[in-house]
Formats: structure tokens, sequence, C-alpha cells
């Protein structure tokens, strides 16, 4: 058993065994017996549910808007200043694409965490951001790259703008939808 041999079987013994003594201890998926009260009732957990008072004084969260609830069909068209196939929702973003038989055209709009990274993006490509004052908490336009960005209670939105044009033609647009779209956050 000395060799070549005795190192194989040694190789196919070991895991063998370990599978052996490991697949009962997987199958156990019950939980362990609690101890039971004085009355014979299940004794509680240790982790008790919030009471009446404690829900109360929690604030509620409104749940974030869904980005096509955001800007309209029409909306988006005006800014693009195309006809536009109907949205398509995404998680947190709706998309509106030019026909592919005219000109480029696409309108974007996104909502969360996403549109906040965009803008943290953007500042880290060192794109020049115009402050927008008296929009939301805080309003961005990027000039460079045709994107509005607003915050307002904690949720952010942005909406990007493709179209082959000079940038500055969209600033207005884009700056007077956002101002919608931070009404509607």
């Amino acid at each position: 058993m000395t060799g070549r041999a005795g190192v194989r079987r040694w190789l196919l013994v070991a895991p063998a065994t370990v599978l052996l003594l490991a697949a009962p201890a997987c199958g156990r998926s019950e939980e362990p017996p609690r101890p039971a009260s004085a009355d014979g009732a299940p004794a509680a957990t240790s982790a008790a549910a919030p009471t009446a008072d404690a829900a109360s004084s929690a604030p509620v969260d409104k749940p974030e808007p869904k980005a096509c609830d955001l800007v309209t069909d029409q909306e988006a068209a005006a800014l693009a200043r195309l006809k536009l196939d109907p949205q398509k929702a995404g998680e947190q973003s709706c998309t509106w694409t030019a026909p592919i038989s005219g000109p480029t055209g696409q309108v974007e709009v996104y909502v969360g965490d996403g549109a906040k990274k965009m803008l943290d993006i953007e500042r880290q490509l060192g794109h020049e951001l115009k402050t927008l004052s008296g929009i939301g908490d805080e309003a961005y336009l990027d000039t460079q790259a045709n994107e509005a960005f607003v915050q307002k209670a904690g949720v952010w939105a942005a909406i990007r703008l493709v179209l082959l044009n000079d940038p500055k033609e969209n600033h207005k647009p884009l700056e007077d939808l956002i101002r919608v779209v931070a009404g509607r956050l």
C-alpha cells in the first residue's frame, strides 16, 4: 500500500469521508426547540416587534417615483423636437427613441441612485456643471453632455438628451423640463 497506489487511495478516501460526514449536517433545516413559558405557550424571541409608539415616531418614507411618471410622452417629444417611439420603462429609467427611419434622437430619464451616479461621473470627467437656482434642493445642467440633474427631498432624477446638434440649443429646454420633473418628485 505504499507508493503511488497508496497515495491515490488516500486522495479518494479523504474527500469521500468529508462528504459523508458533512452531508447529514446540510440536511438539518429545523430550528432548535424554544423553551416554553409558564403557561405552555412558546417563549417570545429576543427580537421584539416594534410598538405602535415606535412606528408612529419613525418617518414614513415616500416611495421613489417611477421614471416614466416624471416625464410625459409629449414632454419627451418636445425636448427632442422629434417624433419619438413609445416609452420603454426600466427599473429606474425610462427611454424614448426616435424611429429608425428618421433623425437620431433619444430622451432618457433616470431616478434614484443611478441618477446621482451619473452626476458623480460627470464631475469625475471634469464636465462643466451649471448650478440651476430655484429648482428642487439642488439642480445642475451639464453643458457638455446634454444632461440635467435635480435632487429634491433626497431623491435624485436625471434627464439625458441625445441629439446630433449643438448642445447649447438644448440648455433652455433641458432646464425647463428638469424644473417640471422637480415639481413631480
